[in-house]
Parts: C-alpha cells; structure tokens; sequence
C-alpha cells in the first residue's frame, strides 16, 4: 500500500516557476514507476510526467518538454516535478501516481496503469 500527497502548488504569474513535491509512504516507494498527470476543467487526465523506480527513464509530454523535470528522491520517498516558464494553459489540478515498476517497463501514460494516486495540488498560472 502506498499514499500519497503532493504538495507546492499555487498561483503564480504566466513564466514564473513551481515546483510540486509528492511524498510517499511505504517501504517499497523505491519499487515503483512514478507519474505526474493534471486535469483541468472539462478536460480529461493527462500524463505530464514519468520516471522509472530507478530514475534511469524518464518521459515527458509534448506540452511540457523542455520546461518540466522530473526527478526523484528514493531515500526521502519523494517524488518531484520542477515546472518552468509556466503558461496559463499550465493551469490545472495535478495529481502524482504510482504503478509497482519491477518486472516490467515504465512508460504508462494512462491512468488506468496507475494504482495509487495523491489528493492533487492546485496550479494556477495567470496571463
């Protein structure tokens, strides 16, 4: 079983950055594929993030290239996601996920893939 909770988001201006935090419980959080995704109002769930149990993948949406990283902190059971040069269509609820990543590959970008997922933190990106 793992819970999870994010944190770090807010309301910030179009460029400015954040960086969401998603803390994990549990032994085995080292053993699991990690996901960032986000929904915003009448939109469905979409991937923004992933990286592997043992950080060595990494995926990233077109959206969201070159202005996000995601990273990892296994020994703090942690699980980052640093947003850069934020645009208004940034603007969304975001949500960290885990999916058990022994034995198998990493790049789910679904959220029927994901088993646990985190209440969601506001992000808000003004023009």
């Amino acid at each position: 079983q793992v819970q999870l909770v994010e944190s770090g988001g807010g309301l910030v201006q179009a460029g400015d950055s954040l960086r969401l935090s998603c803390a994990a419980s549990g032994r085995t959080f080292s053993s699991y594929n990690m996901g960032w995704f986000r929904q915003a109002p009448g939109k469905e769930r979409e991937v923004v993030a992933i990286i592997s149990w043992s950080a060595s993948s990494t995926y990233y949406s077109d959206s969201v290239k070159g202005r996000f990283t995601i990273s990892r902190d296994n020994a703090k059971n942690t699980v980052y996601l640093q947003m850069n040069s934020l645009k208004p269509e940034d603007t969304a609820v975001y949500y960290c996920a885990a999916r058990n990543g022994i034995g198998g590959g990493f790049l789910y970008k679904t959220p029927r893939d994901y088993t646990y997922w985190g209440q969601g933190t506001q992000v808000t990106v003004s023009s």
